[in-house]
């Protein structure tokens, strides 16, 4: 029982370790402040105010030194830390001697500013030792030192290998915190195959081939609020997917070194492994009428107010932010909802619009949606006069005009459109005589005219009435 009073008096320390900070930091303070008129202070009342500064620096120290018995955090770091808060206390007492003396030259000042510059460093390694090192300027990057950061997608998952790639990234995320380089609780440091072989104080983290009676699954495995379940509930959890890897790992026989390719896989760690798979940029298969360049993406509110429409708004492939627009549902929708496609201006890619009231004047804004490469037009109101407003659409590659009254006149201002494929002018005003000309205008779409005649083969079925 006596081995234990040691540890449990240290365990205040992060309790203690919080009063020599506020009080340090106020003391020079409230002493520049009592020399200013209306602000006076008895010199008594200044003299607690360090020397309960300098005593709960005292005690802060005595209960972080019994804390770091344990074992459980760098040692490194923690002698840094320790020596550090022994200067705060040090440096304290000296800055308290020359208020106890009025003797505040320029040697006080000098000592207040380097106090508070020590207890900030001081403060910054409890913090690093508590919640890693990169804790206060994690926020300030791009992400990449974040131990819950979303976890990096696997370009060929079978390739891969099965500790480093997939068992590693998920301990990181999760585990590194309280078992990795600056701390290991419980004796316990995982960022390490040999760390995890030798486990913590209580025992082995895993048994290779027997994940139910590891110890890292049950703790796992137990409900939230069990105060040995890791990680403890406070912190980010492990999924479902990412318990049952570690698990399969484990029956597999815990293999540092083999690709995922050569271990037995179950259809539902299949599933789970095909899920961490992801293409790099380069080998993302996007269909041919999406652009390759990336875009920002639309704005909820934008795309909920064509959704109010009867819109039907939706991403034209997986992780890309390009838009394809359908308005099967949206009968009343018109030019004067026309606007509302603004927003999305940059993210349009298809855009469906046949069997609609809208007419020359939607037209003029399709023709500011840069990215389009299909628009339907059939059945609406769109005239000559209104082509017009397509000329910007360099992108465009599919021209749907079905049912409409454009002719071989207005379809000739479009001849700046390189990208062209197909046009589709059934039931339009334009004849047979203009054909030879649209095939020049554009020599590299095909031109459907509808009126297809269906050929009667020999052997067809023929029902004879």
């Amino acid at each position: 029982m006596l081995l234990f009073i040691p540890e449990f008096i240290g365990r205040f320390h992060p309790l203690l370790v919080h009063l020599p900070i506020g009080i340090l930091l106020l003391a020079p303070l409230l002493q520049w402040l009592s020399r200013r008129e209306g602000y006076t202070l008895a010199a008594g009342v200044l003299n607690v105010v360090w020397l309960l500064g300098i005593g709960s620096a005292l005690l802060s120290c005595i209960t972080g030194y019994l804390l770091s018995l344990s074992g459980e955090y760098d040692k490194g770091t923690v002698n840094l830390h320790m020596w550090a808060g022994i200067g705060v206390t040090l440096v304290a007492m000296f800055a308290a001697v020359k208020v106890f003396n009025k003797q505040f030259d320029n040697i006080y000042k000098a000592t207040a500013i380097g106090l508070l510059l020590l207890i900030t460093f001081t403060g910054h390694l409890g913090g690093s030792l508590t919640h890693g090192g990169d804790y206060l300027f994690a926020g300030l990057g791009d992400g990449n030192n974040r131990t819950d950061e979303k976890p990096v997608l696997i370009a060929d998952v079978q390739a891969a290998d099965v500790y480093a790639d997939v068992v590693s990234p998920m301990l990181k995320s999760r585990c590194y915190s309280c078992h990795g380089p600056q701390k290991q609780k419980g004796g316990l440091r995982m960022d390490s195959p040999e760390g995890l072989m030798k486990g913590g104080k209580e025992a082995k983290a895993f048994i290779p081939g027997k994940p139910d009676e590891s110890e890292m699954i049950k703790r796992l495995l137990l409900p939230p609020s069990h105060e040995d379940h890791m990680p403890p509930k406070e912190k980010p959890q492990l999924s479902e997917a990412q318990i049952a890897l570690i698990h399969w790992w484990i029956e597999q026989g815990a293999p540092f070194n083999k690709k995922v390719q050569t271990l037995t896989q179950p259809e539902k760690i299949k599933t789970y492994l095909q899920a961490l798979q992801g293409a790099t940029t380069e080998e993302k298969k996007l269909p041919s009428n999406v652009p390759a360049a990336e875009v920002a993406p639309a704005a909820e509110k934008d795309i909920a107010a064509l959704a109010a429409k009867g819109v039907l708004v939706m991403p034209v492939a997986q992780d890309v932010h390009y838009l394809s627009a359908n308005f099967v549902n949206a009968g009343g929708f018109s030019d004067q909802d026309a606007a509302l496609l603004l927003p999305l201006k940059q993210q349009l890619v298809w855009l469906k619009m046949g069997n609609t009231g809208v007419g020359d004047s939607t037209l003029q804004v399709i023709g500011q949606c840069p990215n389009l490469t299909v628009l339907q037009l059939n059945n609406t109101s769109v005239t000559d006069k209104g082509l017009a407003f397509l000329q910007p659409l360099s992108a465009l590659q599919s021209l749907n005009l079905v049912g409409t009254a454009v002719s071989a006149a207005g379809l000739e201002q479009l001849k700046g459109l390189q990208q062209l494929q197909s046009v589709y002018l059934y039931r339009t005003k334009v004849t047979a005589q203009d054909w030879p000309q649209l095939k020049k205008i554009f020599p590299q779409a095909a031109i459907d005219s509808g009126g297809y005649v269906v050929k009667t083969l020999a052997t067809d079925t023929v029902e004879k009435k």
